[in-house]
């Protein structure tokens, strides 16, 4: 009976992937919310034919990139791998990416499994299965009517952590709060970070500025952003770990640059340092993993970001589009745009659907003030808050630097592409990334062919 379901499962699956991507969908979790209802122990059927490691991803920041640099290490040595590309990270996300790569009688040829996880559902997926290898890669403030406090998140994470067996940890050892997950595991735990001071400072809030122990404030040595750093208490004497896989010599200028363990030098043509970190996760995993990555480099220079990760278009001049979704996310794209150095114009779309959180008032947390700044020309705001983003720039003082309000991005765009800077950079929240991709790749193909008039 089971195999029955089971086929029936993923026959009904496979074709709603059919219907969704003839529709124009980018999500992928309604198959498998069908999927589950038809047989709820699918998920549990597939990823026990994975041969070998089934690794999962989960953090605030990074966790899609970072997924899929493991993903793409693998499939590079040769290895087939199910992997949730697109960001589908609940339960019904997960099962549609083990459908989508078994055949129609429910058999899976997959060597690995490389998952990006919500947070707040691994608890949910890791009784389907359990990772061999679990990354944690920050965890900051996010969405706050849906997970509320950071602690909540923690406490999630520690719930789904207790499920597991014989799973080895990776940990960003710069972030207090996973040093602490890490700390109270009884499994294998094995750490990565930025071992030295790169003189960055942003005027931010930080999450896990005291001891989970003492309650103690935290000291830092030095930190590199949010509250990532060189950290300790002088209270109880809780501190950053030894790390196992650091980053040294790290040049964030045209391109990202740096040394792990002091002997692997990485040079890639990527941009934001926080890409050093998801960059050292991925290595970290392919290590443990016994990966051999002697051609490194060439692996990353090929491997294409998801939608939204700093892509660009051609618009006559260079258009940067870039994901950002709390916080530390908005400050790191800040300080990304503000290390170009040709002049720029910014437009800033924040929506707040049910998938982006009701509640924005994070954009008070956002170090907006940097943006005032020589090489930023001009300001366009639109989105469904875009008022609130409106009167956010305000009390930034931003009255002096040309802004405007936007009914729609298209307009936003067509308008802002004529201002004087070099480049156009846009920053969105997570419902905004694909219609802003899809309004850039239309105005692309419009310019040329010659329609677009700049």
């Amino acid at each position: 009976m089971n195999r029955i379901r089971r086929i029936a499962a993923v026959w009904t699956c496979k074709l709603l992937i059919k219907i969704g991507k003839l529709a124009g969908k980018k999500g992928s979790s309604t198959p498998g919310i069908y999927a589950l209802k038809i047989y709820p122990g699918i998920l549990e059927d597939l990823s026990k034919q994975v041969k070998h490691e089934i690794i999962a991803v989960c953090g605030t920041n990074g966790k899609t990139t970072t997924n899929n640099l493991i993903c793409s290490i693998l499939e590079k040595k040769g290895y087939k791998v199910v992997c949730n590309k697109v960001g589908a990270n609940m339960l019904p996300g997960v099962v549609t990416a083990f459908i989508d790569s078994a055949d129609l009688f429910g058999n899976l040829h997959a060597d690995y499994a490389a998952i990006e996880m919500d947070e707040a559902s691994c608890v949910r997926i890791f009784p389907h299965f359990t990772p061999d290898i679990m990354v944690i890669s920050n965890l900051f403030r996010d969405q706050l009517d849906r997970y509320g406090e950071i602690d909540i998140t923690v406490d999630f994470l520690k719930k789904a952590l207790a499920l597991t067996k014989n799973t080895t940890l990776i940990i960003n050892g710069d972030d207090p709060i996973c040093a602490t997950i890490g700390k109270d595991f009884n499994q294998k735990v094995i750490t990565y970070g930025i071992s030295e001071d790169l003189q960055i400072h942003l005027n931010e809030t930080k999450e896990g500025q005291f001891c989970a122990y003492c309650g103690s404030r935290l000291a830092y040595d030095y930190y590199h952003y949010s509250q990532l750093g060189q950290y300790h208490c002088e209270s109880c004497g809780f501190q950053r770990p030894a790390i196992d896989y650091e980053a040294t010599q790290v040049d964030i200028q045209n391109g990202l640059k740096f040394t792990v363990n002091q002997k692997m030098r990485i040079a890639v043509d990527y941009r934001g340092f926080y890409n050093v970190y998801n960059i050292l996760a991925a290595l970290c995993t392919a290590d443990c993993l016994h990966i051999d990555l002697s051609d490194i480099n060439e692996i990353l220079s090929d491997y294409k970001p998801q939608i939204g990760r700093m892509e660009k278009f051609d618009l006559g001049k260079p258009v940067i589009l870039n994901l950002s979704k709390n916080p530390a996310g908005f400050n790191q794209g800040i300080f990304t745009v503000l290390s170009d150095t040709h002049t720029k114009d910014i437009i800033v779309m924040i929506n707040d659907n049910a998938q982006d959180g009701k509640d924005i008032s994070w954009i008070w947390d956002v170090d907006f003030e940097k943006l005032d700044n020589e090489k930023v020309h001009s300001l366009g705001f639109c989105g469904i808050r875009r008022y609130d983003v409106n009167v956010r720039f305000k009390y930034a003082d931003f009255e002096r630097k040309s802004s405007k309000v936007y009914d729609d991005l298209k307009s936003a765009i067509k308008d802002m592409i004529k201002k004087g800077g070099e480049v156009l950079y846009i920053l969105v929240n997570y419902t905004a990334i694909f219609q802003a991709q899809d309004i850039l790749k239309e105005l692309e193909e419009e310019y040329r062919k010659g329609g677009l008039e700049i």
